[in-house]
């Protein structure tokens, strides 16, 4: 005789069989039963056999994002499946969309349905792919639904993620680029400026990667961000775009970077946080076509138009609420006061570190108007070359300028202090920064007036910034081009002569150009400056371009960008070459001595004739004797090198 079977378990039939415990989410409420009842919340689906377990609705999907298809006109919508399957092999999806009011306060309960004029592809329900085009959209809120074959029998509806989003004009623009700033073996360093139409605060960037088998998501609410846990020597594929408080703009096109191979990576750790503001060689083509593919939309607003320059800071600065600014401490004086060290906190961002510079008390209405040009000029730009303005202070004194912080210094003193510790290859990628940030500018129709190494900033990453836009009305005649000192004629070509001083200061480590030689010996002289000592001559060739006495002859930042990319991509062109004497200044022109019959005829030709005196007093009279002098100095120094 059989036993009845114990709660928990069952028997199909009577006879000798064992008692089978039952199955996962089921259970039996009373002796002796021929099968089990699901759980509350667990069903079987209409095929499943009574003898499996039962199981429930999956869970919601996740990760639910979306993006522009602009060649298809609509939006797509992106998910994972859900986390939790509800026990059960199989899954499909739905799509709910309505349309609800802009007010963020507005209940749910006024969202109406979005109608039938909205189209989905491939479809609206039975979906098996994680995603789904929408069309013909205006501000929607939209769920995708989980679902499986017990979906049905449950009485509560599928669960869903929520998803707003708007295909408005107010979300922001396209970020127009991506920048490496640097690569190790496992991590990549990215930079992007902010997009040209941001349709008001970015509340944070999504960089999306990938490489031939996975994607992945991260975000950052600063316009650069490090990647890591990469694989050496390879290649990736990387996106970026903004969102403000409509939602996020469209992707930007896609750029390559690739990370270092395995060993490459220099030991020192001062060279390792190097930025080159440059692609990997095979991701450097598409960095430059999709730099070139920039258009320029508006160009620079001279502040001194404005009769009052604080007009200028209200219409291109940002007004920070003093509470959201805490002072450190003084790190350097400034022209019409001091700069601090400080924090900005600001609404709905993460605290970042800031340099603040205060316009002392008692200064003169003009120093006053100074002060605020620079905000009102530094205002209208973003690159990532460039020193960006945070905001002002204006209403409430004393007044000041916020901007990022540059822990490095001016780019001269920061190389004197590190001297020789650079190699050639990082010294270029340094000045294509610089270089690039100076493009940025022309583009716009800036002249800086004042490039030079000390005028531009490097950050606690080593990037490179331009800065210092003051206008100073000081020349400064050994960075300046003879137009200008001369004429007043102040363009980008003048700019580009300044970039060729630049670029001598980094390749020399910050020396002073010209080095003990007077600003009036400067400007009359008008020689050109020798390579300095390993410097690659394609570089000092460079140099000499931007020091054509004719500024039409004078090569474009965009030209010396192109120049100095094809000297990154092409590293043996820049092989240090061995530490040399100094060559003696360069003169501009060659030096016609046919028709020279006097010593001072001879002075006036090597534009020497402020030493007219000198050769008289020692009776050089004739070009006979000079030579005698010269042979016999020349010959008593040979002497004396060859004694000792």
């Amino acid at each position: 005789m059989s036993e009845a079977c114990p709660v928990g378990t069952y028997k199909a039939s009577a006879g000798s069989a064992p008692c089978i415990r039952c199955p996962a989410n089921s259970r039996t409420g009373l002796e002796a039963s021929e099968e089990c009842e699901c759980r509350s919340g667990f069903y079987r689906a209409p095929g499943d056999a009574s003898t499996t377990a039962c199981t429930g609705p999956p869970s919601a999907p996740v990760s639910l994002s979306w993006e522009y298809e602009s060649s298809k006109g609509g939006v797509a919508l992106y998910w994972k499946p859900p986390q939790d399957m509800g026990g059960r092999s199989e899954v499909w999806y739905g799509v709910v969309c309505r349309i609800c009011p802009a007010a963020k306060n507005s209940p749910s309960s006024v969202c109406s349905w979005c109608g039938e004029t909205v189209t989905y592809g491939p479809s609206q329900t039975g979906l098996r792919q994680t995603k789904v085009t929408l069309g013909n959209l205006l501000t929607r809120v939209t769920y995708i639904q989980a679902m499986n074959d017990v979906s049905a029998l449950s009485p509560f509806p599928p669960q869903s993620a929520t998803i707003n989003f708007t295909t408005s004009q107010s979300v922001p623009s396209e970020v127009p680029v991506l920048h490496q700033l640097s690569s190790s073996s496992d991590s990549i360093t990215l930079s992007w400026p902010q997009p040209n139409r941001p349709n008001g605060d970015i509340l944070e960037y999504q960089l999306r990667y990938y490489d031939k088998t996975s994607v992945v998501s991260v975000f950052s609410e600063t316009n650069t961000m490090t990647v890591t846990s990469l694989i050496p020597g390879s290649i990736y594929a990387f996106q970026i775009r903004a969102r403000n408080e409509r939602g996020f703009g469209p992707y930007s096109h896609t750029i390559y970077f690739s990370t270092m191979a395995r060993g490459m990576e220099n030991s020192r750790q001062i060279q390792n946080r190097l930025p080159l503001m440059v692609g990997s060689v095979m991701g450097g083509a598409a960095f430059l076509l999709v730099v070139a593919a920039v258009v320029v939309v508006f160009y620079y607003v001279d502040p001194s138009m404005y009769e009052d320059p604080s007009e200028a800071v209200k219409e291109f600065a940002r007004e920070i609420e003093p509470t959201q600014l805490k002072i450190e401490e003084v790190i350097r004086a400034a022209q019409f006061g001091e700069v601090s060290r400080g924090r900005y906190r600001p609404l709905g961002r993460r605290e970042m570190l800031v340099a603040v510079k205060t316009l002392r008390w008692g200064v003169t209405d003009h120093e006053r108007g100074v002060f605020l040009r620079e905000a009102g000029v530094l205002g209208q730009f973003d690159h990532p070359n460039v020193l960006k303005l945070e905001g002002v202070i204006i209403h409430t004194p004393p007044e000041r300028i916020i901007t990022e912080l540059m822990e490095n210094g001016p780019l001269d003193a920061f190389l004197r202090e590190n001297e020789d510790q650079f190699s050639v290859l990082q010294l270029v990628g340094m000045l294509r920064g610089v270089g690039a940030g100076m493009r940025y500018l022309s583009e716009r129709n800036f002249v800086h007036r004042d490039l030079a190494a000390r005028n531009v900033l490097v950050n606690s990453n080593l990037v490179c910034k331009v800065s210092d836009f003051g206008l100073s009305s000081k020349i400064p005649v050994r960075w300046t081009a003879p137009e200008a000192f001369q004429h007043r004629k102040f363009s980008s070509a003048s700019d580009v002569w300044s970039f060729g001083i630049l670029m001598w200061e980094v390749m020399s480590y910050g020396d002073r150009p010209y080095w003990d030689m007077s600003n009036q010996e400067v400007r009359l002289e008008q020689y050109r400056l020798p390579a300095p000592s390993g410097c690659p001559s394609a570089l000092h060739a460079l140099m000499l371009q931007c020091w054509q006495g004719d500024r039409q002859d004078r090569p474009g930042f965009d030209s010396l960008l192109s120049s100095l990319d094809r000297l990154i991509r092409h590293p043996a062109s820049l092989k240090a070459e061995l530490a040399r004497p100094t060559q003696p200044l360069l003169s501009p022109t060659h030096t016609d001595l046919s028709s020279v019959t006097t010593v001072h005829e001879w002075l006036i030709a090597l534009r020497m004739d402020r030493y007219r005196d000198e050769f008289d007093r020692a009776q050089l009279h004739s070009l006979e004797r000079v030579i005698i002098h010269i042979y016999t100095h020349l010959h008593t120094c040979a002497v004396y090198t060859h004694g000792h």
